[in-house]
């Protein structure tokens, strides 16, 4: 009996997202339990990927189930439904045919073709094809990790294709509607991965229910945290060939974890193959500006409801989201100081485009006006973005404190470097937590990355300010 170890997304005899999830409840790995009976699974090798493959991960696999006939291909027309409106959307599941764990490849044949304008309700998974979720422990999901190199933990429903998308348009997707699932969770890993992997050399996950009727959830007892969900990764095709790990975003936009980009929000990016091909996953229920132990309030959609629309005669370089109160602008960077270089330069550009002002004038306008961010340190590239308003009298909170206020448990730190700055203020908080608020280490260290939020202050050649604040409302009365 063979253990489930390969990208489970072949063509032909593909076992039934349904049949998948009986064994992951059933706890059962290789084997599909049904009644008393026991079906053995056999894992068919795919040919060896192409040689520009940068990852070295199998192209496919196939599963097979001894007495089951081959499921023909799926009928395209049956993806498109009606609405009571009258409306017609396509629908995508999220079954083993339509989703792959933890890459990108243009060469991914679609999963749904659809026509600029039209809306998509797709489902998402959790990390690692669903087999991360209540009860799994932190040791079975280190090891899917290990067991993987090369790969994200991601599970990316896609790719569509948008017929009318080709090289050089601009791919709008508006985010209309998200309804997650009822639970979640935080972990991190334990000697690998997050902002400080060196010094959490234990791990811990941990399970959290979402009330999806009061949108909050309880992440420890007596802290209470809003449950905002926005796609953790929303991505098109990268104009390399090859196999990409799904991890660092990009010009494609990819694993962004832009909290802001929640229902309603726009995102705009560059398309960089025919039919951009658009895959989105890693769910999110809410996080924190840093995401520092790795993860956010992760989970999966029963409903991501986009609209999807081909701009032309608009040529963008890099992604950028609009909300309902501002336009977001962003830079990623291995290197900090670089990705804030970027944020930098894609904003005086966006000013300068959008107010008819000269690349001088539109830097003194992000200095009084935008509200930069850190939006994560744990993706390879390290991401920074900045809030740009619509209406300069409908800014958003642009407090920098450096000591703890009436709203806000506050660590602050400054240096040349600013990944130096971003690591010390938000150690600050954490060891804040730990002694103040007297959090074990390894829930201070996960609520940090779900609910803190780490802003940039002044930047200067010499000194670069980050400010880590935790909202005190989160403890509920009595325990604060």
């Amino acid at each position: 009996m063979t253990s489930f170890k390969s990208e489970h997304k072949g063509k032909g005899n593909i076992m039934s997202h349904v049949t998948f999830m009986s064994r992951i409840a059933a706890g059962v790995c290789g084997a599909l339990i049904m009644g008393t009976a026991v079906i053995a699974q056999t894992s068919t090798p795919a040919p060896a990927p192409p040689a520009q493959s940068p990852l070295g991960i199998p192209l496919t696999s196939t599963i097979t189930t001894p007495g089951y006939p081959a499921s023909g291909p799926a009928d395209p027309a049956l993806r498109v439904l009606e609405t009571p409106s009258g409306k017609k959307v396509h629908v995508l599941p999220a079954t083993l045919e339509t989703t792959q764990w933890g890459w990108f490849d243009n060469a991914q044949p679609p999963v749904l073709r659809v026509k600029s304008g039209d809306t998509i309700i797709l489902e998402t998974m959790m990390h690692s094809h669903n087999q991360v979720v209540p009860g799994v422990t932190i040791a079975q999901i280190k090891k899917l990790r290990t067991d993987f190199p090369g790969r994200g933990p991601h599970t990316l429903t896609g790719p569509i294709y948008i017929e009318e998308a080709q090289p050089g348009d601009v791919l709008k997707v508006k985010i209309n509607r998200i309804i997650p699932r009822a639970y979640a969770m935080n972990f991190n890993v334990p000697g690998m991965f997050g902002q400080f992997p060196n010094v959490f050399q234990d791990g811990q996950v941990k399970y959290l229910f979402l009330d999806l009727d009061s949108m909050k959830t309880e992440f420890l007892p007596g802290i209470v945290l809003p449950v905002r969900p926005f796609p953790g990764t929303l991505a098109v095709a990268r104009k390399e060939p090859g196999r990409y790990s799904s991890v660092p975003p990009g010009e494609y936009a990819g694993n962004m974890d832009i909290r802001d980009f929640v229902a309603g929000s726009t995102l705009y990016v560059p398309v960089h193959v025919p039919g951009a091909l658009l895959w989105s996953g890693d769910s999110h229920a809410g996080q924190g500006n840093g995401e520092v132990n790795l993860t956010a309030i992760e989970t999966a959609y029963k409903e991501f409801n986009i609209t999807v629309e081909v701009v032309k005669g608009k040529p963008l370089d890099f992604p950028r989201i609009e909300t309902s109160r501002s336009w977001i602008t962003m830079g990623f960077d291995q290197d900090l100081n670089k990705a804030w270089a970027q944020a930098k330069a894609q904003t005086i550009k966006f000013l300068s485009e959008q107010r008819s002002v000269s690349a001088e004038q539109a830097e003194k306008l992000m200095a009084s006006g935008s509200d930069c961010r850190v939006s994560q340190v744990v993706n390879i590239k390290k991401g920074i973005h900045c809030l740009n308003p619509k209406n300069t009298r409908d800014k958003e909170d642009m407090e920098r404190p450096t000591k703890e206020t009436s709203r806000y448990l506050v660590s602050h730190a400054k240096d040349a470097d600013l990944n130096k700055a971003m690591n010390d203020a938000s150690m600050g908080m954490i060891n804040l937590l730990s002694t103040d608020k007297k959090l074990t280490r390894l829930d201070a260290y996960g609520l940090a990355s779900v609910a803190m939020d780490c802003r940039v202050g002044a930047i200067s050649d010499t000194e670069k300010n980050v400010h880590c604040i935790m909202p005190k409302n989160i403890w509920v009365a009595g325990n604060r």
